[in-house]
């Protein structure tokens, strides 16, 4: 059993089970930070430049205090040296604003091994159903205080949205807006393909987090024989779709098979899109 790797900003690695955070740490508090995290295979960080990217225009958005990207690559280093090349992994970035009464900000990187669960979901499909994100669709376009497009560490409606489902016995959730159209998931980004083109939502329209694997998948749709864009889409329309994924960083591409209670068709496009994402089955 492959153990978790902790590595602190300026105290390097540490035993998973030592304290990193004071009690008054913003990102405790008030979930005021950010991260990212990246799919390891071969013993390495997957599109990590594309990863640093968004966490510093993520950073930038919170005015966030965030260390140089090459601090973070170090960090990124010192997180994966010794980690078995055959081993999948997950590897997070965290930087939260600090201690409520004045501090440094507090970075910090984890890497441990990919659950089964995630395995099981690429292999076998998701069934999924849509829930109200609770505004218009372009609502964040004006609204920089929603923090649209931006990951930062608050998570609890995330969360709550994919226990939900689990209560539904569903796998997971695909947001819409109230206007009625598709969003994204809470933890991965839309995908569909009809007519031969390989669509996501767009990210500047919708206040959507934009995906680095999903805009892998469709800077690479050529390779596939596939047109690719970026387009609004309602989730009746997704029923009709030759193929609908979940797309994110560590689970890769996932299927879904199934849609509030309909059974949507398998694609022959899945298999392509696992093996260009790359991701083990």
């Amino acid at each position: 059993m492959i153990e978790p790797v902790v590595v602190m900003l300026g105290r390097g690695r540490v035993p998973v089970d030592t304290p990193l955070l004071r009690a008054d740490d913003l990102g405790v508090l008030r979930g005021d930070g950010v991260f990212e995290t990246m799919h390891v295979r071969g013993g390495r960080p997957w599109l990590l430049d594309e990863h640093l990217a968004r966490m510093v225009n993520s950073a930038a958005r919170l005015e966030l205090p965030l260390p140089e990207r090459s601090v973070l690559r170090e960090l990124a280093e010192t997180a994966l040296r010794g980690w078995p090349a055959d081993q999948e992994g997950a590897l997070r970035l965290v930087c939260t604003r600090g201690p409520e009464w004045g501090g440094p900000a507090t970075v910090f990187a984890t890497l441990a091994p990919i659950r089964d669960a995630t395995r099981l979901a690429r292999a076998q499909g998701l069934t999924v159903a849509t829930a109200t994100l609770g505004f218009p669709v372009a609502v964040r376009e004006g609204a920089p205080w929603l923090l649209g497009g931006v990951k930062a560490l608050s998570y609890a409606v995330n969360m709550a949205c994919q226990r939900w489902a689990a209560q539904q016995g569903l796998d997971d959730v695909l947001w819409v807006s109230t206007d009625g159209y598709a969003l994204e998931a809470p933890t991965s980004t839309l995908c569909w393909l009809r007519d031969e083109t390989l669509s996501t939502v767009p990210a500047d329209q919708t206040g959507v987090l934009p995906g680095t694997t999903a805009r892998w998948l469709l800077d690479h749709a050529a390779d596939l024989g596939c047109r690719a864009t970026e387009q609004l889409v309602q989730p009746e329309e997704l029923t009709a779709a030759d193929g609908v994924w979940l797309v994110s960083s560590v689970r890769g591409v996932a299927a879904v098979r199934e849609l509030d209670g309909v059974a949507l068709k398998p694609s022959p496009l899945t298999a392509d899109l696992q093996r260009l994402a790359g991701h083990p089955i």
